[in-house]
């Protein structure tokens, strides 16, 4: 009898452990319906520029680390001429080659503009679990699909310059113009994004 109860507690908690093991494999979102989410006209060139490049949504950071591997992602530097990079609690320091040389090219444009200022890059490469554990902290984060899941997105606060979390108007404008020189170059999309207070950029694959 004893040996019988035994088991049967053995069975059951091996169960629960089971369950919860299965639980936590189960991503935090469902692909179908962040595919169902149709992008807005002014978000939709910025999906079809990251299609561009082969890289398939990246859903996890084993998707990350196979970009990684097969050398199609790229580190970004925690600093380089004209930014900075935030802590990324929700984002990777990784992008498409063409993605790190064009933050490169932004930064270094900008600090020989407003002579030697520095910028903050406050987003980068997000995977759709990345993205799910954004939107549970921040409401305003993308429900579809996000042209930071394909490696070649990053965003560029607008109101934290040389460290410093204050408006700035005169280095907002300086950043803006450089944004548009390389919008106008068909080098980048970007969208200034009011409640995030950053510019988002997408890098095309020119």
């Amino acid at each position: 009898m004893k040996k019988f109860l035994c088991l049967t507690i053995a069975f059951f908690i091996q169960g629960i452990c089971h369950s919860q093991e299965t639980k936590k494999k189960l991503p935090c979102y469902d692909l179908t319906e962040v595919l169902k989410v149709e992008p807005t006209v002014l978000y939709k060139p910025h999906l079809d520029a990251s299609k561009s490049f082969g890289i398939k949504i990246l859903n996890d950071s084993k998707a990350v680390q196979k970009y990684i591997n097969n050398g199609k992602f790229h580190k970004i530097n925690k600093s380089g001429k004209g930014y900075r990079v935030q802590k990324l609690d929700y984002s990777r320091a990784w992008m498409v080659s063409k993605g790190k040389l064009m933050l490169e090219r932004i930064g270094a444009r900008f600090s020989k503009e407003t002579k030697g200022n520095v910028f903050t890059v406050s987003s980068i490469t997000r995977t759709l679990e990345d993205q799910c554990r954004l939107r549970k902290v921040n409401t305003n984060a993308s429900l579809g699909i996000s042209s930071h899941n394909y490696g070649n997105s990053f965003d560029i606060s607008y109101v934290r310059f040389n460290g410093v979390l204050r408006n700035n108007p005169t280095l907002e404008a300086s950043l803006e113009k450089v944004l548009k020189y390389y919008y106008n170059a068909g080098r980048i999309f970007y969208i200034k994004e009011r409640q995030q207070s950053c510019f988002h950029i997408t890098v095309k694959n020119y």
